[in-house]
C-alpha cells in the first residue's frame, strides 16, 4: 500500500525556491514614504486640533468604502498570522515564508491608515472603533486541508490584488492611487508564490488539488467579511464596479484556473473530474449572476446616477444580487506593473 502523501513536507523544497525567487523579486519600499504628511493636520483631542466632518473628504463614497474594507481586513493580520502559522509551521522554509509574509502585509495597514487620516478621507473614531471589534472578532479559516489552505490563499491573494488595484484606478487623487499599486504589487507577488506552489502541488497529487480548490472557489469570502458594515459597503463598492461579481469571474476566477491548467489537465481520476465540472458550473452561475447584477446597477445608476444603492435604509435588496456569496473567480495572472520608480 501506498504511504499517505505528505504535502508539507514533499512541497518545502518548493517552497524553499518560491521563497528565494520572492526576496530576489520584492522591493524595498517605505510606508511612510507613500503619506501626504504635508496635507495633515491635527485632530481634535489632546492636541486641540480640528474635528473631522464628512464634508473634509474629497472621495467618492465607494473608494472610501473601499479603502476603509482593504484597511481593515489588512488589520486583522495577527489571526491570518496565527492561521498560517498554525498550518504551514513556523520552522524551516514555510516558516521563513510565513514571516516574510506577515512583515510584508503589515506595511499595508500601516500606509492605508496614514493616507485615510492625513487626507481626512474618514472618520477616524469610527474608524478605530470598527478595527478594535473586527481584530476582536478575528478570523478563523476552518480549512479541511493543507491543499485547501494553499486554494484558499491562492485565489484570495489575487482578489485582493485586484481590490487594492481598482480602488486606485476609481480615485482622483494620485497619492492613493500610487499607494494602492504599489500594495497591488506586493499582493501580486504573494499571488504568484501561491500559484507556482500550487502548480507544484497539483502534479503531486492532481485529484486532490483540484478538489480543495472547487471547495475553495465555490464557497470563497474574502476574509473581510466580518467587518461591521461590510455589506452595505461591499454593495457599493460591487454598484462603483471596483470590485463585483464580474471582476470576479473576469479578472480572478478564469485567469487563475487558466494559469493553473486546471480546466485542460488530462488523466484525472473520476474525483477530480466531478471536481472540475463543479467548478465549470460554478462559473456558469457566477457569469449569470454577474450579468444579473449588472442590468441591476445599471438601473439604479439610471434611477439616480448621483448617489449608488445600498444606503442605510435602502429599499434596495441587498439579497437580490446575493453580494455575500461573491466567488473572486477570474483576475489577470499575467505580472502587474505599476510606473513608479523601482517598481517591478
Amino acid at each position: 500500500m501506498t504511504p499517505p502523501l505528505d504535502l508539507l513536507t514533499e512541497l518545502e523544497p518548493t517552497v524553499a525556491r518560491l521563497l528565494d525567487r520572492h526576496l530576489a523579486a520584492a522591493p524595498v519600499w517605505f510606508p511612510h514614504a507613500y503619506i501626504p504628511w504635508s496635507h495633515a493636520t491635527d485632530f481634535d483631542g489632546p492636541l486641540d486640533g480640528t474635528p473631522w466632518r464628512a464634508e473634509q473628504s474629497g472621495l467618492p463614497q465607494a473608494v472610501a468604502d473601499a479603502l476603509t474594507i482593504n484597511l481593515l481586513t489588512e488589520d486583522n493580520l495577527p489571526s491570518y498570522h496565527f492561521e498560517i502559522a498554525t498550518q504551514f509551521g513556523r520552522d524551516g522554509a514555510w516558516g521563513a515564508w510565513v514571516h516574510r509574509w506577515t512583515a510584508e502585509e503589515d506595511r499595508h495597514a500601516q500606509a492605508l491608515r496614514g493616507y485615510l487620516h492625513a487626507r481626512r478621507c474618514v472618520d477616524p473614531i469610527a474608524l478605530e472603533h470598527q478595527r478594535m471589534r473586527h481584530v476582536s472578532t478575528g478570523y478563523t479559516s476552518n480549512h479541511a486541508s493543507l491543499l485547501h489552505g494553499l486554494a484558499y490563499v491562492t485565489v484570495q491573494e489575487l482578489a485582493t490584488r485586484e481590490a487594492h488595484r481598482n480602488t486606485g484606478l476609481a480615485c482622483t487623487d494620485p497619492v492613493a492611487r500610487q499607494l494602492t499599486t504599489r500594495i497591488a504589487a506586493d499582493e501580486n507577488l504573494h499571488m504568484i508564490f501561491y500559484r507556482d506552489l500550487y502548480t507544484t502541488a497539483m502534479e503531486l497529487d492532481p485529484d486532490g488539488a483540484v478538489c480543495a480548490l472547487a471547495d475553495a472557489i465555490c464557497a470563497f469570502d474574502m476574509p473581510g467579511t466580518t467587518i461591521p458594515g461590510f455589506r452595505q459597503r461591499a454593495l457599493r463598492i460591487a454598484a462603483s464596479g471596483i470590485y463585483n461579481l464580474d471582476v470576479h469571474h473576469r479578472h480572478v476566477l478564469r485567469p487563475l484556473l487558466r494559469a493553473l491548467g486546471v480546466l485542460t489537465r488530462p488523466s484525472l481520476g473520476s474525483a477530480g473530474e466531478q471536481a472540475r465540472d463543479r467548478i465549470g458550473r460554478h462559473l456558469d452561475e457566477l457569469q449569470r449572476r454577474a450579468e444579473r447584477s449588472s442590468r441591476l446597477f445599471e438601473r439604479w445608476r439610471e434611477a439616480a446616477p448621483a448617489a449608488p444603492p445600498a444606503g442605510p435604509g435602502s429599499s434596495v435588496r441587498h439579497d437580490e444580487i446575493r453580494y455575500g456569496e461573491i466567488r473572486y473567480d477570474e483576475i489577470r495572472c499575467d505580472e502587474i506593473r505599476h510606473d513608479e520608480k523601482g517598481g517591478r
